[in-house]
């Protein structure tokens, strides 16, 4: 699943293959942008924003996001794709390298200096330059819904998704149901350092644990989990569904003995 540690690592890829060479091809293929043309212009960089990518190329920034099923894959000139070509919605090539946005979500190109129009309104960013944990948990802390929603909300901090928020929850003992705004403020901050230091964690990993085990079916602490014994106290896992509205529930998964 596309998270804010995934999303870095396509950053950090892209970048490596991308920055500093002339862009020879340049397609994208939805139709608010069909028309764009960057070729001639350089690829300055490709940076990650919470679950956002951000690959500036000349006076403009080409922004996409992941979702569910998005990824970015990149080949050498004349290496056959790995996917098929009707799910391309971006094309970025240069001498040495081709990147291919495969089933990409929100394709936006704007002007550099307007990138805020697009992520200005995410919370401070746990793999970025302006990671603010006492900002962080201020947000949090003032959030009144229930505490799995309001760390999934990008405008409180940015880069969760559903799994780390259960396996988050789950290791700081916090109910997920419990509104955010009960948290007192050592409570808050814990919550939200456990969050830096987990995604920090997994940022270069090929394969992510929570548990520290790597091996198949290990890795996670209650993600999944739903009828299985808590690895902890042997309690079997419950699951619910619920989010901020009908429409953006998750599947939300918990030990009742763990987490109070």
């Amino acid at each position: 699943m596309p998270e804010g540690d995934t999303v870095f690592r396509t950053a950090r890829r892209l970048h490596e293959a991308l920055a500093g060479h002339e862009v020879t091809r340049f397609d994208l293929r939805v139709p608010a942008h069909a028309n764009a043309d960057l070729t001639g212009e350089t690829v300055h960089g490709v940076v990650p924003r919470g679950k956002h990518l951000l690959m500036r190329i000349g006076e403009y920034t080409l922004h996409s996001h992941l979702k569910m099923e998005g990824r970015w894959l990149v080949f050498r000139p004349g290496e056959r794709w790995r996917s098929p070509a009707f799910q391309a919605r971006a094309i970025v090539g240069t001498v040495r390298a081709t990147a291919v946005g495969f089933e990409i979500a929100m394709v936006d190109l704007v002007r550099t200096a307007d990138e805020a129009e697009l992520v200005g309104h995410l919370g401070p960013d746990l793999l970025g330059p302006d990671w603010d944990p006492v900002e962080a948990g201020r947000r949090v802390a003032s959030d009144p819904r229930p505490v799995h929603v309001a760390i999934l909300d990008q405008r409180n901090l940015a880069g969760l998704g559903n799994e780390y928020a259960n396996e988050l929850l789950f290791v700081r003992g916090i109910l997920p149901m419990r509104p955010a705004n009960e948290l007192d403020a050592s409570a808050a901050a814990g919550l939200v350092d456990t969050a830096a230091r987990m995604i920090r964690a997994n940022r270069d990993r090929s394969g992510r644990t929570f548990t520290g085990d790597t091996r198949p079916g290990q890795q996670t602490w209650v993600y999944r989990r739903e009828r299985k014994p808590c690895r902890r106290c042997g309690t079997p896992i419950r699951r619910t569904e619920f989010g901020a509205t009908d429409t953006s529930e998750r599947i939300v998964f918990w030990c009742p003995v763990c987490q109070t």
